[in-house]
C-alpha cells in the first residue's frame, strides 16, 4: 500500500487511463487529440512500471528507470509530432486525418 491507497485502485486508474487513450488514438479525428492520447497510454504505463516495482522489488531502481525513460521518449515523441502537425496544417489548412487521401504530393 503506498500511503494509504492499494494496489487494485492504481491498478484500475491506469487501466482505465490507458483505454481511455486507446479509445482517443482510434476514434478520434484530430492530429493533436490523437497526440494527447498517445501521451495517455504512456503515462499510464509508466505509473504501472512504478507502482509494479513499488510492490514488487521496493529495493530495485527499474521500474523508476523505465519511467525515466518512457517520459524522456514521450517529450521527443511530442516535439517531432508537433512540428509535423504544424508542417501538415500550414500545407493543407487542416489537421483531420480524414483528409489523407487528398494529402499527396
Amino acid at each position: 500500500m503506498i500511503q494509504g491507497i492499494e494496489l487494485q485502485h492504481i491498478l484500475i486508474i491506469t487501466t482505465l487511463m490507458f483505454f481511455v487513450g486507446v479509445y482517443g488514438f482510434l476514434v478520434r479525428r484530430n492530429l493533436i487529440t490523437i497526440l494527447m492520447a498517445s501521451e495517455l497510454i504512456l503515462n499510464s504505463v509508466g505509473i504501472n512500471f512504478v507502482v509494479f516495482n513499488k510492490y514488487l522489488y521496493p529495493t530495485a531502481m527499474q521500474g523508476y528507470m523505465f519511467t525515466i525513460f518512457i517520459i524522456a521518449i514521450a517529450a521527443a515523441e511530442a516535439a517531432v509530432a508537433i512540428a509535423i502537425i504544424i508542417n501538415v496544417y500550414r500545407r493543407y489548412k487542416t489537421i483531420n486525418v480524414e483528409n489523407v487521401s487528398e494529402m499527396k504530393y
